[in-house]
Order: C-alpha cells, then sequence, then structure tokens
C-alpha cells in the first residue's frame, strides 16, 4: 500500500469516524445511565469526569469568546461597529446574513458544452449542462466583495509554497537523519541558525528584500512570492521532519534492504509513511506561511494579485472600518484553517511532540 493510498484510507476512515461519533456518544450516556440505576457504576465515577468536562467547557468558551464577538457582529451587518455597547450583547438584537453574502458573492456551477470526437470517425458527442445557482447574493446586496479573486490567489500561492518547500525539505531531511556526509553537522548548525536569524533582521530585510524584488522586476508575482515562501519554511521544518525521522527505527529499513528493495523503494514505502505525523505537521506550518502572510505580500503585490490577508486589510478605510463586513470578511479567511487542523490535529500532536524531545 502506498503512502497517498494509506491518507486517502486514513482520511475516509477519520470521516466515518466523525459521522458515527454523535451516535457513540448517545450510547455511552444511555449505557452509563443504565449502569447508575442499577448500581453497577458508582454515581461519583460519573459525577468527577462530568464537572471535570464541564469546567473544561466553560474554560474553552472563555477562550472563544473573542471569536464569538466576531461572528455576532458579522451577524448584525453594515450597522454593527467595536465602539457602541448595543453591537457588544451575547445575543445580538438583528440577525442579518448579509456580510456573509457579501464577502462570498454568488455561489454557482458554471454551465459549459463539452465536445467529445470518437477518433477515426465522425461521431461527435455533445454534453451540456445549465448554469447552476446555490446562492444569488444580488437578492440580499448591491455589490460583492473580491474575496473569491484574494482566495484563489491565496490557494495559488499556499499550494506553491507547499510543493516547493515539501521537494527540498523531504529529501533533505532524509540526508540529514540517515546518511553520513561530510560536513553534515556544520550544515545542520547552519539550518539552525537560519532559524533563529530570519526573524530578527527586521526591517532591515524587509528593504533589502524590495529592493532585490524591485530591481530585478519580480514584483507582483505571486510564483515568486511563493518561492521566497518556501526558503523561508525550510529551514524550521526541514529540521523538525529530521528530529522526526530520527526516531524510527533503522531496523525497519534494514529489513526492507535484506528483502532487495531499492534505496529510493524504503525511503517511499517504509519511512516516508512511518513519518506521516512529520509530514503533516510540516505540510500545515509550510501552507500557514503561504496563506496567512502579511508584510511582505502587502509590500510587492499590487491589487490584482492581492491575497486574503493583505485583501482584508484593504477594507480598512482612513476614517471608517466596516466592522461587520471585515468581522465576517475575517472568519470566512480563518475557517479553511480550522477544518484541515480539525482533521490534522491528530497527526500535528505527534509531529511536534517527537520534534520537541528529540534533537
Amino acid at each position: 500500500m502506498t503512502m497517498l493510498e494509506s491518507i486517502r484510507r486514513k482520511l475516509a476512515r477519520d470521516v466515518r469516524t466523525a459521522i458515527d461519533k454523535p451516535a457513540e456518544f448517545r450510547a455511552d450516556v444511555e449505557y452509563t445511565i443504565e449502569g447508575v440505576k442499577r448500581g453497577t457504576i458508582s454515581p461519583r465515577d460519573v459525577l468527577i469526569p462530568a464537572v471535570s468536562t464541564l469546567a473544561t467547557l466553560a474554560f474553552v468558551f472563555v477562550l472563544l469568546i473573542p471569536i464569538y464577538w466576531v461572528l455576532m457582529i458579522a451577524l448584525q451587518g453594515d450597522g454593527a461597529t467595536l465602539y457602541s455597547t448595543d453591537s457588544a450583547g451575547l445575543i445580538p438584537k438583528e440577525f442579518s446574513p448579509e456580510a456573509f453574502v457579501w464577502v462570498v458573492g454568488d455561489l454557482y456551477i458554471p454551465g459549459a458544452i463539452v465536445r467529445i470526437a470518437v477518433p477515426f470517425t465522425d461521431v461527435v458527442y455533445y454534453f451540456e449542462w445549465p448554469r447552476i445557482v446555490f446562492l444569488d447574493a444580488s437578492n440580499y446586496v448591491d455589490t460583492t466583495s473580491d474575496f473569491p479573486r484574494y482566495f484563489w490567489n491565496s490557494l495559488f500561492i499556499g499550494v506553491a509554497t507547499v510543493v516547493i518547500a515539501m521537494s527540498l525539505i523531504v529529501p533533505a531531511a532524509y540526508a540529514f537523519s540517515r546518511r553520513e556526509f561530510a560536513g553534515r553537522m556544520k550544515l545542520l548548525y547552519g539550518y539552525i541558525l537560519f532559524t533563529q536569524i530570519g526573524g530578527g533582521l527586521g526591517i532591515a530585510a524587509l528593504i533589502a528584500l524590495y529592493t532585490i524584488f524591485s530591481s530585478t522586476g519580480l514584483t507582483n508575482n505571486k510564483l515568486v512570492l511563493a518561492v521566497y515562501y518556501a526558503a523561508m519554511a525550510v529551514p524550521f521544518n526541514t529540521w523538525l521532519l529530521k528530529t522526526y525521522m530520527d526516531s524510527i527505527p533503522v531496523s525497519y529499513e534494514e529489513a526492507a534492504i535484506m528483502d532487495g528493495a531499492s534505496p529510493f523503494r524504503v525511503a517511499w514505502e517504509i519511512v516516508l509513511p512511518l513519518a506521516k505525523p512529520g509530514l503533516a505537521t510540516i505540510f500545515i506550518f509550510i501552507f500557514l506561511t503561504g496563506w496567512m502572510e502579511f508584510i511582505v505580500a502587502q509590500l510587492v503585490l499590487r491589487p490584482e494579485n492581492y491575497t486574503l490577508p493583505v485583501g482584508l486589510f484593504s477594507l480598512v478605510d482612513t476614517y471608517t472600518v466596516p466592522w461587520g463586513r471585515f468581522s465576517a470578511f475575517a472568519l470566512v479567511y480563518a475557517s479553511p484553517i480550522v477544518f484541515v487542523y480539525m482533521f490534522a490535529q491528530r497527526y500535528i500532536e505527534s509531529g511536534l511532540s517527537f520534534g520537541g524531545v528529540s534533537g
């Protein structure tokens, strides 16, 4: 079974688990209540976990209050503001989806005509389907935002950053973890050095970076920006993945070599599948680098190539801020990362725990 097939099966199993979870929870509650009634389960054994769970939920609720507040402001439409107590209640007086409709705009599947010609014959088939509209924004708002364009720009940069960075990080981490070569430790120390000094250069690095981009005519280029993000992500994530690969027993590879597996097959079918938590962790970190970065994107991109964080900032006017639309834009912008983290949470925790204890 290849690594991609393993990941596909894992994701399918996680989706089934998420769907079955409410039914399992209900069955557990019914089993516990029945056990208490029969006396086979002590009420104390039920009370202590219940109180702990309620305390945890209360703590999480306190942590989520800022996000809840932003959601409430978004649901109050254009009239909401941070500077009025009328918009600060736990439950708004009026709900309006206009801000979210303004952000996402029309939702539809475009119509098309597909022509398929059978080779060596004159037979031609035409397939046509109409435009399918799920949401017509014109029924709710006069104009819509540029969120779809910003989204595709951010997605392009994020995916390109992941592809470029992973193509460098995975072989480098495997080489540092499994191979001995001249200058290996010096290169490792160099990687650590790059992880530490990048943020410390501050405004000087920004000026130098803009000068390089401008003098070479590479401003307003999304692919070049993705290359820059990948370069920034390589040192730390290579070290993190190398640390995780160090925890994989070498005996698995030795057994595969004894069976005649080639070095590439050993790396592809033995090491990488076992390193899935580490790969998932660096995947999230690298994607976030391209998805969330603001300063450099604001510096080198023009409006037609703005990414989501730059597009969000562009909503801020000199004297006013449309808080309802601003809040809705921010929530929709952050939601993909939340869903990705929910599915990859188990791998990320595993990857970080190994990366934190090994060196």
